[in-house]
């Protein structure tokens, strides 16, 4: 599922309010980070995840392609050191944020 630079517009407005729910430390991508991400996203949807050790965009990029590539969502927004992610509900009902067209 990609999303248009209109959705992800969509996403980081509709993401402004929110507080970080994830911390990147210094041990980056690892099993307890992905398992996280993923639960965070099964409750949420869009969540905000913040980097606290990374400070340069290329390591943020490769984090940020681990996770989108592990936990099946896409990135909607990196804006200084938080990243923005959306994962649709798979199932239409319980569907919180609908995407504009």
């Amino acid at each position: 599922m990609a999303l248009t630079s209109f959705q992800k517009k969509y996403l980081r407005a509709l993401a402004h309010g929110l507080k970080p729910v994830v911390l990147i430390g210094q041990k980056g991508v690892s099993d307890t980070l992905i398992q996280a991400v993923d639960s965070a996203l099964a409750d949420h949807e869009l969540i905000k995840v913040r980097f606290n050790e990374f400070k340069e965009k290329s390591q943020k990029m490769v984090i940020i392609a681990d996770v989108e590539q592990n936990c099946r969502c896409r990135l909607a927004g990196l804006i200084g050191h938080t990243a923005i992610f959306f994962r649709q509900n798979s199932d239409p009902e319980q569907r919180k944020i609908m995407l504009p067209g």
